[in-house]
């Protein structure tokens, strides 16, 4: 079994998914007509942005850049053209209203025959905000915590947040008015559906909603339905979940390793999602196995460290604990996982065993959404730092002796 075969395969799928990359050869092939101003809002924002100078140069007359903190990029700071931001995810800070008031200054104060082009990707919904109605930055805050904590799908949670915003569903393009408008997508949603990556910012709607019940303050406080039916300007997405998943199989198969077509995907509670993935896995033939998507955990009053690839990898740990054969990893394509620094986790048979021996809990670490602690402990966390995309999580597994053809 080879950790670093499984680590060469992730890294297969986010080369092939990079920001940068991506963009420019976007570009490359469907070159704008005039210079552009450009919008970049999101977690590879920078990465986007730096793809559309490397093919367009001095052809960007400015650009405003928003991303999360820790993932900003010192060469467009440099830049004399560039505006750059960032802000908090995956709860909004008084940042992300600092941003989304930028952002209202930025398209105000572009010519009204400019050309823009919008790069847009996953995170951009915590990132630019400017409420209206009723909601304020902490009832935004608190909101976006409710919905964190409850385990909310990200399209539920994408389809109320366009309720409070001004900049959501639409809003940017009310905001652009009749200018020229392209928009570039690198998408983090299941169904890669424009209208939810981000929130929709260029892709209007009437917006109602019918969700899960929610807490007696917040329903008291949306704003009442609002948006309009006008027609989107044009969107492309140029990265995908499952681009990156497709890329780890061709990597397997280039490397002489079986790849097993995929099976299903990532959704749904993160527990129950392990079960399913081991229960595969339990009677799967050998090679490497692949999902893609993103699992929601609930989380307790107070979780300790980890995200939902942490939860979801000590939980295939415990699973596959003292099997040979097995080797798992579980982890977020943006380079984090929940409110830290790791990216996920690689997990073997004897993780779990590693993890004890410094006196730690599985059935405790996951009951208390602690999962990071006990997978530092065994030795499994994944720091990548930020990667230049985003386009959800991947579960990659190797069953076999490294699944080497014969």
């Amino acid at each position: 079994m080879s950790r670093a075969l499984l680590l060469e395969l992730y890294d297969a799928a986010l080369r092939a998914v990079d920001g940068r990359a991506r963009t420019a050869a976007w570009l490359r092939d469907h070159p704008p007509a005039a210079p552009v101003h450009v919008i970049a809002v999101g977690k590879a924002a920078a990465a986007m942005l730096q793809g559309a100078i490397d093919v367009l140069g001095e052809g960007v007359q400015s650009a405003f850049m928003v991303t999360k903190h820790g993932h900003d990029d010192p060469a467009l700071a440099a830049d004399s053209r560039v505006q750059c931001l960032s802000a908090g995810h995956p709860v909004p800070d008084a940042d992300s209203f600092a941003a989304g008031s930028a952002l209202i200054d930025y398209i105000a104060g572009l010519p009204a025959a400019a050309e823009v082009l919008v790069l847009l990707s996953g995170g951009a919904s915590s990132l630019i905000e400017a409420p209206v109605g009723g909601m304020s930055q902490r009832d935004i805050a608190r909101a976006t915590g409710f919905l964190l904590a409850n385990g909310w799908e990200i399209g539920d949670m994408n389809r109320l947040r366009k309720r409070w915003s001004r900049l959501k569903g639409g809003g940017v393009a009310e905001l652009l008015g009749g200018r020229r408008v392209e928009v570039l997508l690198i998408s983090d949603v299941p169904g890669d559906d424009p209208a939810m990556i981000g929130s929709g910012p260029l892709w209007p709607g009437v917006h109602t909603v019918d969700l899960p019940e929610l807490p007696e303050w917040l329903a008291e406080r949306l704003p009442a339905a609002r948006g309009t039916n006008a027609p989107p300007p044009p969107h492309h997405l140029i990265a995908t979940n499952a681009d990156a998943c497709a890329a780890a199989l061709a990597s397997a198969t280039a490397r002489n390793v079986v790849a097993h077509p995929l099976v299903g995907t990532l959704d749904g509670d993160v527990l129950a999602t392990a079960e399913r993935i081991a229960a595969h896995l339990a009677n799967a033939p050998d090679g490497v196995h692949v999902w893609g998507g993103e699992a929601t955990v609930r989380l307790p009053e107070n979780p300790g460290r980890g995200g939902r690839n942490q939860q979801l990898a000590l939980a295939l740990a415990r699973r596959i604990a003292g099997r040979d054969d097995l080797i798992v990893l579980a982890a977020g394509t943006d380079g984090t996982d929940g409110p830290g620094f790791d990216a996920g986790a690689l997990v073997d048979g004897g993780s779990v065993a590693r993890g004890e021996v410094e006196g730690l809990s599985v059935d405790a670490a996951l009951q208390a959404a602690d999962a990071g602690s006990f997978l530092a402990a065994s030795g499994d966390l994944i720091n990548t730092g930020p990667t230049g995309t985003n386009v959800m999580d991947m579960v990659i597994a190797i069953k076999g002796p490294g699944g080497r053809c014969t």
